[in-house]
């Protein structure tokens, strides 16, 4: 005897089993029970998500007789009366599945809507389920406007469709129409868990997490996946077989790749990448998995509690959300989903995704590190010195800058940041305003993002020598970008810089000596001379006098 599929024999047969869609189970019910029931329904949604299913629940709570024949119509059908049994085997006579992808013309339409007029042959309600209705043709769709909009007391029309902007609006508003919801992970786990605990089948929560990820939000899809993982595994449902079977990365490679790219190991990205050329999985899959991974770790670095204790990789989600920046991580993200269409254009899908990995640590925001020939990334020896502006800064240039050293992610104390005004002047202590060339040495350090912003749009107030430690206040005009992560960095450049711990204190106030305002200016002279060689260029004043052309004030730019 062969076995009906999952899908099949544990199809809800009443809206109490219909897991997912209790919106549209609601106002079903309702209707039902008070007896305000339209003529006409439209289910949308993707595949198999519950449209036909709710289709035939519907068939028989209008049809039910219950166990007695006296029955009336209910929301919860008996399931035993000769109405439902046979609505349950696919042969009551007057419900009538139609599919609209081979039954599309006008004239197939025409000989349903002629046998509607009858009543029904044994049972209250003679119902239509009309599935993929936007196949039909517009010809068939208006022959059935008509009857659509006021059919006979006896005739109930269901339809179904996964392409909703595919009908007309003319039969839309003749519908009451339920949007089904894809299913959740969580809710397609919790549903195989007690499908195969009914079958007797021993599995791993693991496993069943990978199916409900692959169905992508349809049920029948997770129940046909989980027949073939039965017949695959020909026992215990694991993790180790759904991932063979799917073909799906294991998540110890995604740990390993950002492990890599923390210790900006270009070597061993590599060979994670080769290695992972040899067991023939999809690297398209491979780069949507380290995009969920990264999802995880940026939404465990803003909400901690977001991760879940059982998750198989919880311990290293919240490692790698203590080990990187959150720019860095957006970063990662956004080099991962940009680069699943470029496979295609890719030699091959492994040197798609190599390049891919490449690209993560080529502009991953770690300063003064280049290749070196083995593909490992190093820390630059001496990186170019600050420029002499003054005798104390040329005491100072030979302190190499890295922005490596120390560690953004986990600073020892958050900087301090002044809202109003800076702290007095420890007694003996040297208060110099200006030592240096504050803009020469901020455009000196390799800054990037929010650090550059911050620190161009800063203003040298006063510079505190007291021998072990340098007390620096700065202004701006903009506190709102003077972060922990953006102080803490330029205090960083500072100390490593100079040879001495920084205090770095942030004050808000007008700014008019900063990088910004010099490179603005700078701009505008650029602009404005543009402009002025515009105008009194000969052939532009020959075609003003002979033709009456005019310069547009503004569409000047400087070469």
């Amino acid at each position: 005897m062969t076995a009906l599929a999952l899908a099949r024999s544990w199809r809800p047969k009443t809206f109490s089993q219909l897991v997912g869609q209790d919106h549209v189970v609601k106002a079903l019910t309702h209707a039902l029970d008070q007896g305000r029931l339209h003529h006409a329904w439209l289910f949308t949604g993707t595949r198999g998500v519950g449209k036909t299913t709710i289709a035939r629940i519907m068939a028989k709570a209008l049809n039910c007789t219950g166990e007695d024949g006296q029955g009336r119509m209910t929301s919860e059908p008996c399931g035993k009366c000769p109405a439902c049994l046979e609505i349950d085997a696919g042969r009551f006579v007057d419900y009538i599945e139609m599919d609209a992808a081979s039954n599309r013309g006008v004239d197939e339409m025409a000989s349903l809507l002629e046998k509607a007029v009858y009543a029904p042959t044994n049972a209250r309600y003679k119902v239509y389920m009309i599935d993929e209705v936007h196949m039909l043709t517009s010809h068939a769709f208006n022959s059935m406007l008509k009857t659509l909009e006021e059919p006979p007391p006896h005739v109930k029309f269901i339809l179904a469709t996964t392409d909703p902007q595919k009908i007309p609006v003319t039969v839309l508003s003749r519908c009451l129409q339920f949007n089904l919801k894809q299913m959740p992970p969580s809710l397609i786990v919790n549903h195989l868990q007690d499908v195969l605990e009914k079958e007797t089948v021993p599995f791993q929560v693991n496993a069943l997490r990978i199916l409900a990820k692959a169905a992508q939000g349809s049920m029948r899809d997770a129940l046909s996946l989980t027949d073939q993982a039965i017949a695959y595994a020909a026992g215990e449902i694991t993790e180790e077989s759904i991932r063979a079977m799917l073909g799906t990365l294991d998540d110890s490679y995604l740990i390993r790749i950002l492990d890599a790219l923390r210790e900006n190991d270009g070597a061993s990205l590599i060979a994670i990448s080769e290695e992972m050329g040899t067991t023939s999985m999809s690297f398209s899959l491979a780069l949507q998995d380290l995009s969920s991974l990264l999802q995880k770790i940026s939404m465990a670095q803003v909400i901690p509690n977001s991760v879940l204790d059982e998750w198989p990789e919880a311990e290293s989600v919240k490692r790698l959300a203590q080990a990187f920046s959150k720019e860095e991580v957006q970063l990662f993200y956004q080099i991962a989903i940009t680069s699943r269409p470029d496979l295609s254009l890719a030699p091959d899908e492994e040197a798609g995704f190599m390049m891919a990995l490449l690209r993560m640590l080529a502009f991953r925001p770690e300063d003064g590190s280049s290749n070196s020939q083995g593909g490992q990334v190093k820390k630059l020896a001496s990186p170019p010195p600050v420029p002499k502006a003054t005798p104390q800064a040329s005491a100072a240039a030979t302190t190499s800058v890295s922005e490596s050293n120390p560690k953004v992610s986990k600073p020892p104390v958050a900087p301090e940041k002044v809202a109003t005004s800076a702290t007095p002047a420890t007694q003996g202590a040297s208060v110099i305003p200006a030592p240096i060339n504050w803009q020469q040495l901020v455009k000196t350090f390799p800054l990037r993002g929010l650090v550059q912003q911050f620190a161009y749009q800063t203003e040298l107030k006063s510079w505190q020598d007291m021998g072990a430690s340098i007390q620096v206040v700065v202004i701006t005009a903009m506190p709102q970008i003077a972060t922990d992560d953006a102080v803490y960095r330029l205090s960083a450049l500072l100390e490593s810089h100079f040879g001495k711990p920084i205090k770095l204190k942030v004050e808000a106030g007008e700014a008019v000596q900063t990088v910004a305002v010099a490179q603005a200016k700078e701009k505008q002279e650029l602009q404005t001379s543009a402009e002025l060689e515009i105008a009194s260029d000969p052939f532009v004043k020959s075609l003003e006098k002979e033709i009456g052309a005019k310069v547009i004030s503004g569409t000047a730019r400087p070469a």
